[in-house]
């Protein structure tokens, strides 16, 4: 073979090929209907439960409040005296003579006020004698004898100091919830691990830095919780309490149903008193998962 040939031929094999395309592989998404389907099993595994066992303890409380001699009325006979508070809880003829939502919303507000300030001084106390081995010797003995006195024992005090209604609902609902704030607080600052106060003393922080960067956020699933137990106390300290004040509010509409026989409408309040201290829990519970990112207990 001469030396053309084999050039001709070297020629023909090198032919060049072209590098194939690459294929990215996108994933697929889940349709949006399937979403909303997984959403919607989700929703049915919580609620469906326990409205099985509300129709059936409903059921069983119509059966046996329908028999003859029955001392309280069967949810039928509730919802039809109390259908007119339920359809118009708006309305206000003036006086004490209201609908529903002007007695929540009163009790409410005195809520707000009396646990604001339980939050707020016992946050700041449970500080103190969680970092003060001095302060807890010397208040957390009186903060356990006061705690367990009782919230309605403190009303007659509160009203011969304050000599109005409202500022003495407010402190009940204060002295009530302040306790729990206090002592869990006290418990979380005293469980911050070692090593975070050794990195604050390495990093030189002063004291304003160590509260806000150091003890808050390490303590802040104690804290909540004791904010959440709180909360229910301040529910019930003002329902009691509002019964011997008097005045508009969730209480007192309660003690006068009782004092005219219209037990319907006794029910009815300690329906929504319920389902309200129900949502307050609820509440600080998700502001306590959002600010501890799911280490408080929910």
């Amino acid at each position: 073979m001469t030396m053309p040939a084999i050039k001709a031929e070297a020629t023909a094999v090198a032919i060049p090929t072209t590098a194939a395309p690459v294929v990215t592989m996108t994933p697929k998404q889940a349709p949006r209907a399937g979403k909303y389907v997984k959403m919607a099993k989700e929703a049915a595994v919580r609620l469906v439960p326990p409205l099985i066992v509300l129709a059936l303890l409903m059921l069983f409380w119509e059966l046996v409040c329908r028999r003859t001699g029955s001392t309280l009325p069967p949810p039928s006979k509730v919802f039809k005296d109390t259908k007119e508070l339920i359809l118009d809880p708006f309305f206000d003829n003036g006086g004490i003579d209201k609908g529903l939502f002007w007695h929540l919303s009163a009790s409410l507000q005195r809520v707000a006020y009396g646990y604001s300030i339980a939050a707020i001084v016992g946050v700041a106390l449970g500080t103190l004698v969680g970092q003060s081995v001095w302060a807890m010797r010397g208040l957390d003995p009186l903060f356990q004898v006061l705690r367990t006195i009782p919230p309605l024992a403190w009303l007659p005090l509160s009203l011969a100091a304050f000599r109005d209604g409202q500022p003495s609902a407010i402190f009940v609902i204060f002295i009530t919830s302040v306790w729990p704030i206090i002592i869990n607080t006290a418990v979380g600052i005293r469980n911050i691990p070692q090593d975070y106060r050794n990195v604050a003393a390495v990093v030189q922080l002063n004291p304003l830095e160590f509260f806000s960067k150091i003890m808050i956020p390490a303590a802040a699933p104690y804290i909540f919780t004791g904010l959440r137990i709180g909360i229910g106390l301040s529910w019930l300290a003002i329902v009691a309490a509002e019964m011997l004040i008097g005045g508009v509010g969730i209480g007192f509409f309660i003690w006068d149903a009782w004092n005219s026989s219209h037990i319907s409408e006794i029910i009815l309040a300690l329906f929504y008193v319920g389902i309200i201290g129900f949502v307050l829990d609820r509440l600080i519970a998700g502001l306590a998962k959002f600010v501890t990112r799911g280490t408080a207990l929910n």
